[in-house]
């Protein structure tokens, strides 16, 4: 069983960035995927950015070059680095673990961007 808890949402103005933030806990080693999605009231979730075991990255086009995923192995937790914000990323943003078996979810954390 894997636990993840996001942090780092808040509201920030268009142009200026955030830092999210997942730790994960439990069984941590059975991780091999780690990915940022995010979800607008109404819409369905779509995926943001990826990071895989190997540490190779993938962004959804509408932020790359702005989103920077990233992993600290150490304290089992990923990032998100959010530059350049834009209204249309406001957002609730989930972070999602996966494993051979199993995806995981947090709770996730609102980022509001403000013009």
């Amino acid at each position: 069983q894997v636990q993840l808890q996001e942090s780092g949402g808040g509201l920030v103005q268009a142009g200026g960035n955030l830092r999210l933030s997942c730790a994960a806990s439990g069984s941590v080693v059975s991780i091999n995927v780690m990915a940022w999605y995010r979800q607008v009231s109404g819409k369905q979730r779509e995926l943001v950015a990826v990071i895989g075991s190997g540490g190779t990255t993938n962004y959804a086009d509408s932020v790359k070059g702005r989103f920077t995923i990233s992993r600290d192995s150490a304290k089992n937790t990923v990032y998100l680095q959010m530059n350049s914000l834009k209204n249309e990323d406001t957002a609730v943003y989930y972070c999602n673990a996966g494993s051979m078996w199993k995806n995981y979810w947090g709770q996730g954390t609102q980022v509001t961007v403000s013009s």
